[in-house]
């Protein structure tokens, strides 16, 4: 399974997350702890938030343990909300176009899961994406048809219910062609202004997802860490698993839940797909 992480605070060096913390997402990469794939070496892509009017964004298909522009550009990038991703290839193949994340105007999305039955459903899928929408689909993966679902479901006005729509309709098409349990996912998602993570599965047996307690609670674990005092107050993380061996600062979100970070708000909820 793939791993990714979300973060949101004052700027940070992307480096300070993605490689430097005591079980990185490069570690991850390499030996995942909390998957049933070990190695996660099919791409890897970062997503930032700076003055632009969107997000930028650094996909390829090395491993990212092997990605020497990768480190030079997490060492001087600094971002306030940015996300991460390592890839384990279960539907599309190893190219750029199918590395997390997908991009859409100021949105960005990664997602750990699949869509089971994918090839037996996909044609039906991906004929419900709006047609506007459509020539922006440039890869192959079921993690992208989810993301432009979503936006044909209103991501943009009402993420949450889109997200719930999206995930509905997957499941009923499922069933209809006689997949059982069709959706796997955590999904991290932003605009720039705020980062939303689900967890949801049809078994109820999704991959794991954690988010940071207060960084004043990771001072008070490990007090005197220079490196803390770079963190602001308000920042949040929210990892497929913890980037420290202190666990008592993660907090794992609930199977069939979401998560919405604004600043210093942190908002959680039941997660119920919309068959309607």
């Amino acid at each position: 399974m793939c791993r990714w992480l979300a973060y949101s605070g004052a700027p940070i060096a992307l480096e300070e997350l993605i490689f430097k913390t005591e079980v990185s997402l490069i570690d991850q990469s390499l030996s995942a702890r909390r998957s049933t794939t070990t190695t996660n070496g099919d791409g890897f892509g970062i997503g930032w938030y700076g003055e632009s009017e969107v997000p930028g964004v650094y996909r390829d298909v090395r491993p990212a343990w092997n990605d020497e522009n990768l480190r030079d550009l997490a060492a001087h990038v600094e971002s306030p909300l940015f996300v991460a991703h390592a890839r384990s290839a279960t539907e599309g193949l190893v190219q750029r176009a199918n590395c997390h994340p997908f991009r859409h105007d100021r949105w960005l999305l990664v997602h750990n899961g699949s869509i089971r039955g994918f090839r037996d459903l996909k044609r039906e899928l991906m004929l419900s994406v709006d047609p506007a929408l459509f020539p922006e689909i440039l890869g192959t993966t079921d993690s992208e048809v989810m993301f432009y679902l979503a936006l044909t479901f209103g991501l943009e006005e009402e993420p949450l219910p889109a997200l719930q729509r999206m995930a509905g309709f997957v499941e009923k098409v499922g069933h209809e062609n006689g997949v059982e349990h069709p959706v796997e996912m955590t999904l991290g998602l932003s605009d720039g202004v705020r980062v939303i993570a689900v967890r949801y599965s049809s078994d109820g047996q999704s991959p794991s997802l954690f988010h940071s307690k207060s960084i004043r609670a990771l001072k008070e674990l490990a007090p005197g860490g220079p490196r803390l005092e770079r963190f602001s107050e308000e920042a949040t993380a929210i990892v497929s698993e913890p980037l420290t061996e202190l666990t008592d600062v993660w907090v794992e979100i609930p199977e069939s839940s979401s998560l919405v970070v604004t600043g210093e708000e942190v908002v959680s909820a039941a997660f119920r797909p919309d068959w309607s």
